[in-house]
């Protein structure tokens, strides 16, 4: 890594090259800055926000200090008290017209301490003060420095992520020498119109500000300099995904037309009716894939609202126009799952659908890839065995990716690629807070089922302490004489001395002893072939009780379930419990979810709990999932493979998100290419903020 010397303004690359080595500094001294910043480019070292900051601007007098605080004292050295074993610490004694305070060194290098520290002179020392055998003492001060010479600490310190072998000191150095590009402005990406509204300075002078605080409150989230960092993210974010859909509109692709037919042969066949939500979505999506760009649209939807029927619905559209259709699913249980329910739904609209997973082999698998190749199979359920280099379509039309925050990226590109620009549809059943579906989704299409099918009834929900869990016994059996059956989730499959869970195994010996043979367990250790052994006795109603991890969470779908026992209870986030509450009650009769808490309950569990006690709605859910949690992925950053944000904290600029995408909007309508003076700042924005590498990923869903 060599020395920089241009600006930004110079030199707009210059961020983007390896960070500039201060004199002297070591190698592997930059290895592990660049570990800790995430990358090894000058941008890296400077997106590198502060954890906090050291107040150096109080300065006392010695009588004056307090144990463990901070202080800058300024008192002339009275004496050195060497150590009289080498083991023994070296002090330095000062004085001020209040007192005296030791400064204290282990391991010292005695002459070095004479030079630093000569007597009778007055030094300006900076550091912790703390009490020891009634004395106060500085071990080890951050700073010394002759105030004779106009020296003095920084006033305001920021403190860096470290990793083992590196000191704050060298993190700072290197971050001295990364501020000098900064000595220019860079482009000003943002309009001026958003800068005079919020007050905000330019990008280089907020990264300065950032790294260079004159008050503590400089590097808070909230603050300015911070603030427009942070709302620089979410533009770029917001301008990625925009570029994006623009993008993906421009491709030629072909639209599928049908009128119905086959899909009304399905409808004709179920018991019930559609419901108006499920409608909706199936006109929405229907009328997307007739139009000749493809399709990138997400269908989202609470547990049990039904989405497996429009996915079906849909994917016969595909085959009515003669294309076929691939669904993966994130898990083989899933995926046979969907396939008991899509297979005989097309069957009855005169289709051909199989299920394709890692554990077929030799003929089966065989046949299958024909009937792909040849076009007699009209549409396949699958596993990530569905973009493996052997199966290759005669026509893949259309796709469908369920619980897709599940699969990387690439996966989806994947089998994107298998086809010649198909139609996408991802699924979730994983609400996210309408507050951040932009975030999310900006490039997509949105469809959502906000209604549950007729029948359903909403599910039960109590919470009681784990030493009341035999009682559960009696409701089981009471349960299992009416034909009803029940899960019991648990968070590990083995006990942990780290950990003190219940294990799947161990809950399963438990009920075993009750319940004999009746009790069925599944985890993610299992073979598939065991697995689906056990939940297939499960399904039949050979076993009335599935012991199993969170290996159930989707995809399970056994109408006769009504008790949903989870164990461990406030070890689960929110979103997963109402994962796992959504298992039951899916049939004609009401169910139960019963989560089992051990003591002491922390505040936040007590919340989770409290939250899944008064409600089933998870649009809801997410949005008390978001509040309390405030932080992590859930701005979904990781499914949009872009990097993760470096200065947005959600819980801090979430408000600022619908302010960027308006921006954002704006700006790619008027300039869609990127070229004029502003258009080339946002181009050199998004290298800077890394979403240029989001714009490869648009074609993936």
């Amino acid at each position: 890594m060599r020395m920089m010397s241009k600006t930004v303004e110079d030199d707009p690359g210059a961020l983007l090259r390896p960070f500039p080595m201060p004199k002297g500094a070591r190698r592997d001294t930059s290895e592990l800055i660049a570990k800790v910043a995430g990358g090894a480019m000058a941008r890296d070292l400077l997106f590198l926000a502060p954890t906090g900051a050291i107040d150096r601007r109080l300065r006392v007098s010695i009588a004056d200090t307090r144990d463990g605080e901070i202080a800058t004292i300024e008192a002339e050295v009275d004496a050195h008290i060497p150590s009289r074993a080498a083991s023994a610490p070296y002090r330095i004694r000062l004085r001020d017209e209040t007192g005296f305070l030791s400064v204290t060194y282990f391991r010292p290098n005695a002459d070095m301490l004479k030079r630093m520290w000569p007597v009778g002179q007055t030094r300006l020392v900076s550091g912790k003060v703390e009490q020891f055998n009634g004395e106060r003492q500085m071990l080890h001060p951050d700073y010394v420095v002759d105030p004779a010479k106009g020296e003095a600490p920084p006033e305001v310190e920021p403190v860096y992520p470290l990793t083992a072998g590196l000191a704050g000191r060298q993190v700072q150095r290197f971050m001295k020498e990364a501020l000098k590009l900064l000595a220019a402005p860079a482009p000003e990406w943002l309009d001026a119109a958003t800068l005079g509204a919020q007050n905000w300075e330019g990008f280089s002078a907020s990264l300065m500000r950032l790294h260079h605080p004159q008050d503590p409150k400089d590097i808070a989230p909230d603050a300015h300099a911070r603030t427009r960092l942070a709302y620089d993210e979410l533009f770029v974010r917001q301008c990625t995904l925009h570029v994006r859909r623009m993008q993906r509109q421009a491709r030629p692709g072909r639209g599928l037309h049908a009128n119905g037919a086959r899909a009304r042969q399905i409808l004709a066949t179920l018991p019930y009716a559609p419901t108006n939500a499920q409608t909706r979505a199936v006109r929405e999506i229907t009328t997307d894939m007739a139009r000749s760009s493809p399709m990138l649209r997400l269908l989202q939807g609470d547990v049990g609202s039904g989405k497996t029927l429009v996915a079906a619905l849909a994917m016969a559209h595909a085959g009515e126009a003669g294309v076929q259709s691939a669904l993966m699913a994130p898990t083989e249980i899933l995926a046979r799952q969907h396939g008991e329910t899509i297979v005989p739904l097309l069957a009855a609209a005169g289709l051909n659908a199989i299920v394709l997973t890692g554990r077929d082999k030799g003929r089966e698998r065989a046949g299958v890839l024909a009937g792909l190749a040849d076009g007699a199979v009209h549409a396949v359920i699958g596993t990530h065995a569905l973009f493996q280099e052997d199966v290759r379509f005669k026509d893949l039309g259309f796709i469908v990716i369920d619980e897709q925050h599940r699969f990387g990226v690439s996966d989806r590109m994947r089998l994107v690629s298998k086809g010649a620009e198909p139609h996408v549809l991802v699924m979730s059943a994983t609400p996210i807070p309408r507050t951040l579906a932009l975030a999310v989704h900006g490039d997509m299409d949105l469809s959502v089922l906000d209604e549950k099918p007729p029948g359903r009834s909403p599910i039960r929900t109590v919470a009681i302490p784990i030493t009341r869990a035999e009682e559960l016994g009696e409701a089981i059996a009471d349960a299992a004489a009416r034909g009803e059956r029940a899960y019991w989730v648990c968070p590990l499959i083995d006990e942990s001395e780290a950990v003190d869970l219940a294990a799947a195994t161990d809950r399963y010996e438990v009920l075993r002893e009750r319940f004999g043979d009746q009790v069925e367990i599944v985890h993610g250790r299992m073979g598939a072939n065991d697995r689906e052994a056990a939940m297939a006795r499960f399904k039949s109603g050979a076993a009335t009780i599935l012991v199993a991890t969170t290996v159930i969470e989707v995809g399970v779908n056994v109408p006769e379930a009504t008790i949903m026992v989870i164990e461990h209870a406030e070890r689960f986030g929110l979103a997963q419990l109402h994962q796992l509450r959504g298992r039951v009650g899916r049939g004609d009769k009401p169910g139960s979810c019963v989560l089992l808490w051990r003591p002491p309950l922390s505040e936040g569990a007590k919340e989770r709990l409290d939250a899944l006690r008064q409600s089933n709605d998870g649009f809801l859910i997410a949005e008390i999932d978001y509040k309390m949690r405030g932080s992590g992925d859930i701005l979904g950053v990781r499914q949009s493979g872009m990097p993760p944000f470096r200065f947005v904290a959600p819980e801090h600029h979430a408000h600022l998100l619908h302010m960027a995408d308006r921006e954002a909007r704006v700006a790619i309508e008027l300039d869609p290419f990127l070229e004029t003076p502003r258009g080339r700042a946002i181009r050199y924005a998004l290298l800077l903020f890394g979403g240029d590498q989001g714009l490869s990923l648009s074609r993936s869903g």
